[in-house]
């Protein structure tokens, strides 16, 4: 029960944020103009700060483990590699990006040090989780999503140029980047700097969820229900299925196991909503699933919470 409260208190709040949304866009507050500059402000700013404030005051040098950032690392390659092959039955619509971007990627950073924190009293190893996986999620949601874009026409010179571009000059990637050039340095962060950093940095999430929800299409996201629930089902259940046996028989135990599941099976973050949106997709989808797995996240962390337990390993 303690976890399951646990687990409902870190998404419930994410969910009432988006119907916050909702019902800002009902009565007229913000329409859909504002809500796509919001997304755009997110998207430049305060998420790439997150990032950065999430890498930089980590001193890696004290927990790093090559075994266990290698795995993060190839469990979400092949997660990735079979949401891209399973995106193949929606082959002939435009939400094939989406679909591969809305199943693989995790609120990791945003919820991955909480929940260990609340465990172990830590951090643990959320940060080398970070570094194992929310590079390689943002360099190829960038790839997917400038490759499976409605107007694309196969790959040329110039798409593979473009991607290229689109890859370097990403602000949440140019984030993570100086965020591990700031912590492999070891330059302390002064205290005025860390305070507005965190100050920028705490805003990306609230205003990300509200823009999505204020932008939410309930139309058109009926009429994407299938490859939703898709998505919501590999998110939540499926990667965590097939890749949580295999770490615990490399013997990851503990605070490792934990952002482990964090990794493979908590909610879609809110940021695959935003890149969509700035990469010119429509995000219904990524919404939907958004939307989807934050709703079930509590219970089907709780769940995996559960049998790790009774298993012994946490």
């Amino acid at each position: 029960m303690e976890n399951l409260i646990f687990s409902l208190n870190a998404t419930v709040p994410i969910f009432l944020l988006m119907i916050l949304g909702i019902f800002l866009r009902k009565i007229g507050w913000v329409d859909h103009a504002f809500a796509s500059k919001m997304n755009t402000f997110v998207f430049r700013l305060p998420l790439p700060v997150l990032v950065f404030s999430d890498l930089a005051t980590v001193d890696f040098s004290q927990v790093w483990d090559v075994r266990f950032v290698l795995f993060c690392f190839f469990a979400t390659l092949f997660s990735i590699a079979l949401a891209a092959l399973l995106s193949r039955i929606w082959k002939a619509t435009p939400i094939q990006g989406e679909f591969i971007q809305a199943s693989y990627r995790s609120s990791a950073a945003l919820l991955g040090i909480a929940f260990i924190q609340n465990i172990y009293g830590t951090a643990g190893m959320a940060p080398l989780m970070i570094v194992g996986s929310v590079p390689l999620y943002n360099i190829m949601a960038v790839l997917v999503l400038s490759l499976c874009k409605s107007n694309q026409q196969g790959l040329s010179g110039d798409v593979l140029k473009n991607t290229l571009k689109g890859i370097v000059t990403n602000p949440i990637l140019i984030g993570i980047a100086a965020g591990l050039l700031w912590s492999a340095i070891g330059i302390p962060m002064p205290s005025i700097a860390a305070k507005t950093i965190s100050n920028i940095g705490s805003i990306a999430t609230p205003m990300g969820l509200i823009a999505m929800g204020a932008s939410f299409d309930f139309q058109k996201a009926r009429a994407k229900l299938a490859p939703a629930v898709t998505a919501s089902f590999l998110k939540l259940i499926g990667f965590a299925a097939l890749f949580l046996p295999l770490a615990v028989s490399f013997g990851f135990r503990e605070e490792k196991l934990v952002a482990i599941l964090v990794m493979l099976g908590s909610a879609t973050t809110v940021s695959s909503f935003v890149m969509a949106k700035n990469m010119e997709h429509e995000g219904v989808l990524s919404s939907s699933v958004v939307m989807l797995t934050t709703m079930f996240s509590a219970f089907t962390l709780t769940g995996w919470l559960y049998l790790l337990k009774c298993m012994g390993v946490i």
